[in-house]
């Protein structure tokens, strides 16, 4: 077969992959898109859009059972977990098929249907006996679940965020073993829809919130609603056609499960790459050192974008770094640095956690502002005031520099934080800026008017009335 030689090849064909692609074929390069299966982008097979919609289903069982609270009398809902998992798979083939519509239209010659591996650092081993040169390569090739060892034994009955959505009905007991952003979101869903659900993570903080306050705060409200042990060391054993889970930590405990649910995170995808071979200096868990502004490993002609590099593993990240990638690898040896956004993660639990900018280490002379959501008025309208919010500012000047939250609706407050964040505002300037009565936002104006009064004594008065 003939040997085949680009500009810019590309290893991956999900977010950031296509991403790179298309900006280093707009850039005049000459673009192969390596991947050996073209299945579509992880967000649509197997996470932000399926998790979504069993998290959809879970909150419309939820809100039934809670219609009492406003005066109305409704039965008990009835789930039907196989109708509930029909409709997560028929909409996210949906979202799969609108990312393959995209990958079908790339122009002809551009795709190859393959695995690569580093010959060196400018030449790949594809799995047909084909070899491609190219002047840049750009990692794109995600992530993958980690099942660890001790599941070997129960392997057939562990699923990850990749196999759950294909279960043909839900299961009457689910052990979730990760408290992290997905093990969470999956396990309130679960539980809303009547399986019994049981959190074990092995750290002491959920969901990688930084604030310990913020991470206690979430447990106590999700405790509520299912088990949640920290600290566990678990082991696995078959029990039946099902498992039977032991832990040991801070609270011990053994429990059997129709299935278990590993959302013990998500490794670079990097196995079978033969990273050894290209010269890269590599990190302790096998990831290359690379630019976060340029996404450029080390000095060389090679870049790395999206969950691939194991650094802000969210979809509108990715994006941005296949552009960066993709345009540095399309003009190497000229690199240019680009302008990184404000980092924004969120876990879509109930309530969803934000995590926003940067959270000041011990030591580092900050202030913090706080906010209770518990006397908020528009949560406490829908009977959602739970949760806590904590700003950080600069301590001289007052200016933004991150946030930590859970509460009702911070999945759209911690977008405002963001940008204020972004464009360089102080807490004084926040409360300057318009906020609707009433709405969730209000819910800050505490914790702004909290870094005023530290910064700027005597207290700035903005009109904010208590539990508005």
């Amino acid at each position: 077969m003939t040997d085949l030689s680009c500009d810019v090849a590309i290893i991956g064909a999900g977010t950031a992959g296509l991403a790179a692609e298309r900006t280093a074929r707009r850039h005049g390069a000459k673009t192969l898109l390596i991947d050996p299966r073209f299945a579509g982008t992880t967000c649509a097979t197997a996470g932000c859009m399926p998790s979504k919609l069993l998290i959809a289903a879970g909150d419309a069982a939820y809100a039934v059972r809670r219609a009492g609270i406003f005066g109305i009398e409704v039965p008990a809902p009835v789930v039907d977990g196989a109708a509930v998992m029909a409709r997560v798979r028929r909409e996210r083939d949906a979202f799969v098929a609108g990312a393959k519509k995209i990958i079908a239209a790339l122009p002809e010659g551009i795709r190859i249907r393959s695995h690569a591996r580093f010959v060196d650092s400018s030449t790949l081993q594809l799995d047909d006996g084909r070899r491609l040169t190219a002047r840049a390569i750009v990692i794109a090739t995600g992530s993958v679940s980690a099942v660890p060892e001790v599941f070997a034994a129960v392997r057939d009955r562990v699923l990850t965020n990749e196999s759950i959505f294909e279960l043909e009905t839900l299961p009457r007991s689910i052990g979730v073993v990760g408290g992290g952003p997905l093990g969470l979101e999956l396990a309130q869903a679960l539980a809303r829809l009547g399986v019994e659900t049981h959190v074990l993570e092995q750290g002491h903080t959920l969901a990688a919130v930084p604030d310990p306050a913020i991470s206690a705060s979430l447990h106590a409200i999700l405790a509520c609603e299912f088990p949640i042990t920290l600290g566990a060391e678990v082991t696995a054993a078959p029990d039946g056609d099902g498992v039977r889970l032991s832990w040991k930590g801070e609270r011990s405990g053994e429990q059997r499960f129709d299935r278990v649910l590993v959302a013990a995170g998500r490794p670079p995808n990097l196995d079978g790459l033969d990273l050894a071979s290209s010269g890269l200096a590599l990190d302790e868990d096998g990831t290359p050192h690379f630019d976060r502004e340029t996404l450029q490993c080390g000095r060389s002609s090679i870049f790395i974008a999206g969950d691939a590099d194991h650094d802000r593993a969210v979809l509108h990240e990715a994006a941005v770094e296949g552009v960066i990638a993709g345009r540095n690898a399309a003009s190497y040896p000229e690199v240019t640095p680009s302008r990184r956004g404000v980092p924004l993660a969120i876990v879509f639990t109930d309530p969803p956690v934000a995590v926003v900018g940067s959270v000041p280490k011990k030591g580092e002379p900050h202030v913090v502002g706080a906010a209770s959501y518990e006397d908020q008025g528009r949560a406490k309208v829908f009977a959602r005031n739970v949760g806590l919010a904590h700003l950080y500012a600069n301590r001289e000047s007052g200016r933004l520099l991150g946030a930590t939250m859970t509460g009702p609706g911070v999945e759209h407050t911690a977008h405002l934080i963001a940008w204020a964040i972004q464009n360089g505002l102080t807490a004084t300037e926040m409360l300057d800026c318009p906020i609707y009565h009433p709405t969730y936002e209000e819910g800050l104006k505490p914790a702004l008017r909290a870094i005023c009064a530290e910064v700027h004594a005597p207290e700035r008065d903005d009109g904010f009335t208590a539990g508005a």
